[in-house]
């Protein structure tokens, strides 16, 4: 009963078969190989764009790499104060920007209202030259807190950005849980609505380790084969992601990946729905239920073998009733691995009189 991350699920078999493929004879080094090629024309089919990806083998690479290549030393990126950028990359993206700062803005469930960020950037302004100078806006899609932005959203928070002299970077780990939930194409969830350098993640969906920043306009990518080697994540066996991420877009694999785990993580809400004192915070929307469990069905759990993360309670909306002395808040996230067997288990534990 593991539903700590999409992180702990393996890789699918059809990702696996393409990496052993890949294995048979010699390929160029560096990225030089027909399978790397292939990933970039299958990412542009994808997002229906001609466009220049990069693949790395982690998001802290992916979202540090984009933002490096956006933001000078003396930019600011703004972000979401609960962001994974802000909060989970161990200071990533200012290493990669050589010590751009990273500011913070409040939002209900992991977003950022459009007039927080109007206000944000008029505190902001361009010129002073004691002051970083604002150069990103990055999103997370979905957040934190797993919630997503709508297509619209998205549009109106890159004008604001735009309008500001500001690029927009979106963090896509989890791109096509968000994609299905919206039931939208990839083009109108990132290049028509704005979006000028995407982190999009394979990982948490199946890949075994392939990520790919992707721009949008290829002049914004001059400094990026650079600042990938330098920093030491140009693999010299590329094929490997290569062979990856054309496994997971072709025939539509990735999406139905995501289909799978969104559907469990409904499945789960729906269990845990009349289960005695568990509360919902937020609304599902993708693969990630966050809730506030008694501290009894949470022993009960724990001892029957199941694995989650308690969450911050930073991330809590002022709305939301805190957990009591006996409560917990929790998150819980669902994988295209994750069986039903399992779900069932957990629902029945949680529900169970005591």
């Amino acid at each position: 009963m593991d539903f700590a991350s999409d992180n702990t699920a393996g890789a699918s078999e059809r990702i696996l078969d393409a990496i052993l493929a890949a294995n048979g004879g010699p390929a160029s080094a560096y990225g030089e190989d027909p399978f790397t090629a292939g990933a970039r024309a299958i990412l542009s089919e994808t997002f229906e764009k001609e466009l220049v990806s990069f693949l790395v083998a982690t998001g802290t690479a992916s979202n540090a790499l984009a933002l490096g290549a956006l933001c000078p030393a003396f930019g600011a990126v703004f972000c979401h104060r609960e962001a994974h950028v802000m909060e989970d990359e161990c200071g990533a993206p200012e290493m990669f920007t050589a010590g751009a700062k990273l500011i913070g803005i409040p939002g209900g469930a992991g977003k950022i209202d459009p007039r927080d960020l109007a206000a944000t950037l008029a505190a902001f302004p361009r010129g002073p030259v004691k002051q970083v100078q604002p150069a990103v806006l990055s999103l997370s899609q979905p957040t934190e807190s797993g919630a997503l932005y709508t297509c619209a959203e998205i549009s109106e928070l890159a004008a604001i950005a735009h309008d500001a002299g500001l690029q927009v970077h979106m963090d896509g780990a989890r791109f096509a849980n968000a994609l299905v939930a919206l039931h939208c194409k990839p083009a109108a969830m990132s290049w028509l609505a704005g979006v000028d350098v995407l982190s999009f993640g394979a990982t948490k969906n199946g890949a075994l380790a392939c990520e790919a920043v992707i721009f949008f306009d290829a002049a914004k990518a001059a400094s990026l084969p650079f600042q990938r080697k330098r920093s030491g994540h140009l693999l010299s066996k590329g094929r490997f992601l290569g062979a990856q991420m054309i496994a997971y877009l072709e025939d539509g694999h990735w999406l139905g990946l995501a289909k799978t785990a969104n559907a469990q993580a409904a499945r789960l809400e729906e269990g845990l729905r009349d289960a005695p004192g568990v509360r919902r915070v937020w609304p599902r929307q993708a693969n990630e239920l966050f809730v506030i469990l008694p501290r009894e069905t949470d022993a009960a759990l724990k001892a029957a073998g199941a694995h989650y993360y308690e969450w911050s309670l930073r991330t809590l909306d002022p709305d939301v009733t805190p957990p009591a002395q006996n409560e917990i808040f929790v998150r819980l996230v669902t994988s295209f691995a994750t069986l039903d067997e399992d779900i069932e288990r957990f629902v029945a534990v949680a529900r169970a009189k005591r």
